[in-house]
């Protein structure tokens, strides 16, 4: 069964493309008709849009087994057989060969590395640089996951591997393949291969150093590359998993703190109020609040991708097998009927527990199958965040800023701001 779209539905989906330029709109427009059930009428793709608590924990956790996650799509064409698109037991033997690396209580041990290669980038500003926090998150957290995760300094590789990697999540995002799946993707296959290449050569630099110092601790054998060389996989597979992590944990990271800089700099007076907590206290509730609140607002898997292997029913409708159907984790987000002024940047809405029913706020996904570097992305980011506002007072230079849905929901243009250092004062 499908919802016709009501007249009004279809003018409101157009206006908001016209006024958004971003997919956001009109689907924000159709939800508000239609509610949480609907599919989309476009040529040669017509698949069915859910969202809601009831939706998410069908598709993450109660009928999970009747969705699959690998598609015919660039996705796949690019990680295949990376841990986020892969089934069944594929997929439960990469997971778990990865999950050491990403426990949180190994956490601790990298703290030093993201307080390093976070002040390597910032050590480049000069007081009263105008810097796009975009550009610099994505440097941060691509340094950041490279070291981490493969023990590798990508200091010197990043003018190297920068536009590959931009490609990449280019090559990925939703574009006119969507409409028209063989269409001719010129100027893809230089820069992947040069993103191939680089990983590959990672792999092999491991494999010989692991031979050379069997014995020896220079070789870090509690990172996720060493996990993947252990047990056996092939150069293939390892590539697979490091470029999944390597896309998949930096791409959401950028959007992250761009969005929270992004929110800061529009809402100064809870700037002001987070910057002087990182400052007094060793941990800043507030601080995790703004991240919270800015994972509900723009979630960077704004939404979830699924092949239909068997028919799932849903109260408003069923949706058959063979069928593509999108968890629309972005719509829940903004569900005037769950979030009070869903609109709004309320940090405080986090600050006396939770008060939305169960599968309300998903932006990490839920059930087995949860974002694997969950607890690594909020720590990575309260350590980045804490740092920069202890160290830079930013000033937001008043540009406009729309979602932009690529790989990840990150802000566009960019996030133009103002740095100048703060005089850190330390009790002795």
């Amino acid at each position: 069964m499908n919802k016709s779209l009501p007249p009004a539905a279809g003018r409101d989906a157009l206006r908001a493309w016209l006024k958004e330029k971003s997919p956001l709109g009109p689907l924000k427009a159709t939800a508000k008709y239609v509610g949480r059930f609907f599919q989309i009428p476009l040529p040669f793709f017509h698949p069915y849009v859910v969202y809601g608590p009831e939706a998410n924990r069908k598709v993450l956790v109660t009928e999970r087994d009747k969705v699959l996650w690998r598609n015919t799509d660039p996705v796949t064409d690019l990680l295949q057989h990376g841990v986020l698109i892969v089934d069944g037991e594929e997929h439960d033997k990469y997971r778990q060969l990865m999950e050491p690396a990403l426990h949180p209580s190994t956490l601790s041990r990298y703290t030093p590395l993201i307080i390093a290669h976070t002040e390597r980038v910032s050590s480049q500003w000069q007081d009263g640089d105008v810097v796009d926090m975009l550009v610099e998150s994505r440097k941060i957290a691509l340094l950041i996951i490279m070291d981490t995760l493969f023990s590798k300094d990508a200091w010197d590789d990043i003018p190297h591997i920068w536009n590959p990697i931009l490609k990449a999540i280019e090559y990925i995002s939703p574009g006119a393949w969507i409409l028209w799946p063989k269409i001719p993707r010129f100027g893809f296959r230089k820069p992947l291969k040069e993103l191939d290449d680089y990983l590959f050569g990672i792999i092999t630099d491991r494999r010989q150093q692991t031979a050379e110092h069997h014995q020896s601790s220079t070789v870090n054998r509690h990172d996720l590359l060493q996990h993947l060389l252990d047990a056996g996989l092939s150069d293939q597979l390892i590539r697979d998993q490091m470029l999944t992590m390597m896309i998949a944990g930096h791409d959401t990271s950028t959007a992250l703190l761009a969005w929270v800089f992004a929110l800061l700099g529009q809402h100064p007076d809870i700037h002001k109020k987070v910057a002087a907590e990182v400052n007094s206290l060793e941990k800043s509730p507030l601080l995790d609040q703004v991240i919270k609140e800015s994972l509900r607002l723009y979630p960077p898997i704004h939404i979830g991708n699924r092949r239909m292997a068997q028919a799932m029913e849903f109260d408003e409708g069923t949706v058959p097998a063979g069928e593509r159907l999108f968890y629309f984790i972005y719509l829940t987000h903004h569900d005037e009927s769950i979030w009070e002024n869903a609109e709004d940047f309320c940090p405080e809405r986090f600050a006396h527990g939770r008060k939305t029913p169960p599968f309300a706020y998903v932006p990490f996904g839920g059930g087995p199958r949860a974002c694997i570097g969950a607890a690594f992305g909020q720590a990575e980011a309260r350590l980045v965040l804490a740092n920069l506002l202890q160290h830079f007072a930013f000033e937001y230079t008043n540009h406009s800023i729309r979602p932009h849905m690529g790989a990840t929901l990150e802000p566009r243009p960019g996030v133009m701001m103002r740095v100048k250092k703060r005089a850190i004062v330390s009790e002795q």
